[in-house]
């Protein structure tokens, strides 16, 4: 991944919390590339860029209304994806992904044993630090506040007592496999091997039913794994997710349409759910602008 594409990541994310802090404003393009520095050409291209859409449609994509329209919509997909089986790979744009958990006496172990290469990485929503192990990839948290530190003390938090070693040469070659730089030439597999409780990883199996371009809500998700009263343990096993994207919690969204709850930061869980919104080619934004902008 370029650092080209960061940077246009970085000033998108800047136009959203920006149009988040003035909704009540409506502020023109004009406004928030000026609040970026930047020409409104220049932020249209940089838009155009990073989502192949222009910010205004990109930002229709975000609207609550679009989200509930989405979630009206996606009961059959959702219904026809989760009743074919939680077992098994699920498709992730053009990776296969596939779930495998430790066994009980490893859980048990906290990682013991296991040695850990852990890199840091560009991706088109800013920096991660990616984990692998020789079963798979064992974590993907992107960076935060608290930077690189952060990020490796949650792997070691995950994994106590696992060898730990940062090793990016041994880690780029899959972070070009899940974010790639160009075309991708059809699908890969991509094995993922988890640590948490049966509830945890009967959810996170099924958040990998999800279609990209898709969302739903914390109680969809219970009823999928046939506990339809567990929303709020459903939620929490959400946010105990620790591969990012590939394990996609980012489309799971409040019954509201409310796009936030995210632990790696409600701002980039909008521009993730965006990005894939373009690249699904979703046909069911009018042209007219939302309430909350005038672009």
């Amino acid at each position: 991944m370029d650092t080209t594409q960061r940077a246009d990541y970085e000033r998108v994310a800047a136009a959203i919390r920006y149009l988040e802090a003035h909704q009540q404003e409506q502020p023109s393009l004009e406004e928030v590339a000026a609040h970026l520095h930047l020409s409104p050409f220049h932020l249209q291209r940089i838009f155009k860029r990073w989502a192949g859409i222009s910010p205004k449609r990109f930002l229709q994509f975000l609207t609550a209304e679009h989200a509930k329209r989405l979630l009206a919509e996606s009961h059959s997909v959702l219904d026809a994806a989760y009743g074919a089986g939680l077992s098994g790979p699920g498709r992730l744009h053009d990776l296969l992904v596939s779930v495998e958990a430790v066994t009980p006496g490893e859980f048990k172990a906290r990682g013991a044993g296991l040695s850990i290469a852990c890199g840091r990485h560009d991706t088109p929503f800013g920096e991660c630090l990616l984990a692998v192990t020789e079963r798979g990839i064992c974590g993907l948290f992107f960076l935060g506040e608290g930077g690189w530190a952060e990020a490796l003390a949650e792997l070691q938090r995950r994994w106590p007592e696992a060898r730990i070693v940062e090793d990016a040469a041994r880690t780029q070659p899959l972070a070009d496999q899940i974010f790639p730089p160009g075309p991708t030439g059809g699908p890969r597999s991509v094995n993922l091997l988890v640590r948490g409780t049966n509830f945890q990883i009967k959810v996170w199996e099924a958040l990998l039913r999800i279609p990209a371009g898709q969302v739903t809500t914390y109680g969809t998700l219970a009823r999928a794994i046939g506990q339809p009263r567990a929303a709020r343990a459903v939620g929490s096993a959400v946010a105990a997710n620790p591969i990012a994207y590939l394990i996609p919690c980012h489309r799971v969204i409040r019954q509201s349409g409310l796009i936030a709850d995210y632990r790696w930061g409600s701002t980039r869980k909008k521009a993730i759910l965006g990005w894939e919104f373009a690249r699904q080619g979703a046909s069911t934004v009018e042209d007219s602008p939302a309430p909350a902008e005038r672009w």
